[in-house]
């Protein structure tokens, strides 16, 4: 053997290393590949839950504690009424309710929940209007979802 055979040889070993390097390399990048994939989902949901945790919080920290009036009667600031109609109705979605059960349950009177209705709840999507009683003038309310 001479001098240029071992040069050939070493660089034989030398360019395996090399090509042993680059599989290593490709297999992590793989494993890395569906360790992405697969977390992916995950955290997006994460990401979601945590948003509404937020969004939520941020409501209950906002809102202040409705005061009940000389009446006796709760009175609601502007938005209040709507949200807290809706919260009612989401939270017995199986329910369909009057406008004045609306109003006993939130401790207001049933005109403000008819006129709340009336003037801002016929666009509301999540709340379905139902006819009831003669001549279709008289409405239940009931949470879609």
């Amino acid at each position: 053997m001479d001098k240029y055979d071992l040069f050939i040889q070493k660089i034989d070993h030398f360019q395996s290393l090399v090509e042993e390097k680059k599989q290593l390399q490709d297999k992590i990048a793989a494993i890395e590949q569906e360790y992405t994939e697969r977390i992916r989902p995950l955290q997006l949901e994460l990401d979601t839950i945590i948003k509404q945790l937020d969004q939520n919080l941020a409501k209950l920290e906002t809102t202040p504690a409705t005061p009940a009036t000389s009446s006796g009667y709760t009175k609601y600031g502007r938005g209040q009424l709507g949200e807290a109609i809706k919260d009612l109705l989401r939270s017995n979605p199986e329910k369909a309710f009057k406008p004045k059960e609306i109003a006993t349950a939130l401790n207001t009177k049933g005109t403000s929940v008819s006129l709340w209705f009336n003037k801002y709840g016929t666009p509301e999507n999540d709340i379905e209007r139902i006819p009831a009683g003669a001549g279709g003038k008289r409405f239940v309310y009931k949470f879609k979802g």
